[in-house]
């Protein structure tokens, strides 16, 4: 992929793993436009980051959807990379039946859904663009789901199965797509999840992902993880399993 002088859309990028990749290609030259669900945290991040463009949007719903490729056809008449970040976790336990699931946001419209949409409305934009590229950031999880967050986990498998299908169809018009799979990240991703493991701390902070997500696209690499997921991304059923087993011992 070529590094500079694009112009890039990242959803859920206000905070996170989006924001340290909108800062990387800021860095590198390139126009980036950020959305998110909350006007304070695209105001810090703006504030933080003076050369960011910021549209408050939620991707999960259909007005949301349309109203962002409205703003984008209007202002940002270049946008060549469109980046599926924003995410959503939730621990939900099925044995206490379906209520967790259906009281809460939805995974499945923000992990899923959205990334699907975006990608077909923006696809006759991107088409006849010079680099156009769709990253998707999936997760370790869509490979080794955790039994804390099946619905999570589930959406992710999809992301990665929707990613390879759309990659074999954009060939056919010049549209490069890349999955970013992440392993456990030290973000605000799942806080009262966290919280009820104890505080759970993640040892790797996005700045030091994201720099081997920038050498990823770099090097054209399709798919882009790091540490586990690297090891996830080339693993065999066998080694899959036996990963699954090991995380959800304690189930």
């Amino acid at each position: 992929m070529k590094m500079t002088g694009n112009s890039i859309l990242i959803t859920g990028g206000a905070s996170g793993l989006g924001l340290e990749m909108a800062r990387a290609f800021l860095a590198l030259g390139n126009e980036v436009l950020v959305c998110g669900r909350r006007e304070s945290r695209l105001r810090e991040a703006l504030k933080d980051n003076p050369g960011l463009h910021t549209f408050v949007c939620d991707v999960a719903t259909e007005a949301g959807r349309a109203a962002l490729v409205k703003q984008v056809c209007a202002s940002f008449k270049g946008i060549n990379v469109l980046v599926n970040n924003a995410g959503l976790q939730r621990d939900i336990d099925f044995t206490k039946g379906a209520g967790g699931f259906l009281s809460g946001p939805s995974e499945i419209a923000v992990n899923l859904e959205a990334p699907i949409v975006l990608s077909g409305l923006f696809i006759p934009i991107l088409t006849g663009m010079d680099n156009a590229t769709i990253i998707n950031v999936s997760s370790g999880l869509g490979f080794v789901p955790a039994a804390k967050m099946p619905v999570y986990s589930a959406t992710k498998a999809g992301l990665h199965a929707f990613s390879l299908a759309l990659r074999q169809q954009l060939k056919a018009v010049g549209i490069r797509v890349v999955e970013v799979v992440p392993p456990a990240v030290d973000t605000e991703l799942n806080p009262e999840g966290r919280a009820n493991r104890g505080g759970y701390k993640v040892e790797l902070k996005p700045p030091e992902f994201t720099a081997a997500v920038m050498r990823g696209l770099a090097e054209d690499s399709s798919e882009i993880g790091y540490g586990t997921t690297e090891k996830s991304i080339r693993a065999s059923r066998e080694d899959l399993d036996k990963a699954f087993v090991q995380m959800n011992s304690r189930w």
